[in-house]
């Protein structure tokens, strides 16, 4: 069971050239009973110094037309650089989560897209800095447009 849950984690990502980066899983990946309620798990990869690791993640929206940004809780799951992300938005809406990470020197970002069913693993977005404005914007536009299920 252990071995499925890291599989499952470590193939929900690209890899991005041995740098530093997120790998996202439901969960139940992290086999961690504190991380059952979360929207999803993440790991953090290739993070040399993890004492100077730093993560967070805001809810982008449109809700009703309208833009929204909501601060959410992140917290450290059992593993060392596993994280759970718990849900803060509306359930009204479209969203995406905005991931962003820093490792020393090294940043990574992840664009998370969420459906009536949770989040949507392979309309996720993968990038070795924080996601731009635009970039968030393009995910929240194909939900919109009803681009991801």
């Amino acid at each position: 069971m252990l071995r499925l849950g890291i599989a499952a984690l470590a193939m929900a990502a690209p890899a991005l050239a041995e740098g530093f980066a997120f790998t996202i899983g439901s969960p139940v990946a992290s086999q961690d009973f504190r991380a059952k309620s979360a929207a999803f798990v993440f790991r953090t990869e290739h993070c040399a110094d993890p004492a100077k690791l730093q993560v967070s993640a805001t809810a982008e929206g449109i809700v009703h037309g309208e833009r929204r940004s909501v601060d959410l809780t992140v917290k450290p799951a059992g593993k060392p650089g596993v994280y759970a992300v718990f849900p803060g938005w509306p359930g009204e809406g479209q969203w995406v989560v905005n991931l962003k990470g820093t490792c020393a020197s090294l940043s990574a970002g992840a664009v998370v897209p969420f459906g009536p069913k949770g989040f949507i693993r392979e309309s996720a977005r993968f990038f070795p800095r924080p996601a731009t404005d635009s970039e968030i914007d393009t995910s929240l536009k194909a939900l919109t447009q009803g681009g991801n299920k």
